[in-house]
């Protein structure tokens, strides 16, 4: 079940193509990611989000263990609504739905994801709340 905490903080940053006047800044951001259950983690990062790494932000690629695919994605007018499946490299599929606000400042967004492990149906939520602390990253030496 604890393989399902990378997918879930994978999963937080989805959602569709935005222009610019629907889009967060870059800037330095603070994120807290949140997997609520089956199992209980907190993770906070501050990182720094060039022009460029917004929309890699907003688009949430796939991670290391998963490859996902979003045929429901949309962000528009401050809402971000995703339904998707996301797939490990052994295979197993993973149920994703999510949905959220967004501000130019600020990013919510909570997920529902069901799998199976074991032949038994485990189902996990997660949630990241993300603002921008800054509209200057600091030296990166200092970002830590």
């Amino acid at each position: 079940m604890t393989r399902l905490a990378p997918l879930a903080l994978a999963l937080l940053a989805i959602a569709g193509p935005a222009t610019a006047a629907e889009s967060i800044l870059p800037g330095y951001w603070e994120s807290t990611n949140r997997m609520l259950s089956p199992i209980r983690t907190t993770d906070v990062e501050k990182r720094c989000l060039t022009p460029a790494d917004v929309e890699k932000f907003m688009m949430g690629p796939s991670n290391r263990h998963y490859t996902c695919t979003y045929p429901t994605r949309s962000f528009a007018g401050g809402k971000i609504l995703l339904k998707g499946t996301c797939v490990s490299k052994k295979g197993r599929q993973v149920a994703v739905s999510g949905e959220g606000a967004f501000t130019p400042t600020t990013f919510n967004l909570t997920a529902n994801i069901a799998t199976t492990f074991a032949g038994i149906p485990v189902s996990g939520r997660a949630s990241t709340q993300a603002r921008r602390i800054s509209d200057v990253c600091p030296p990166k030496d200092a970002a830590d």
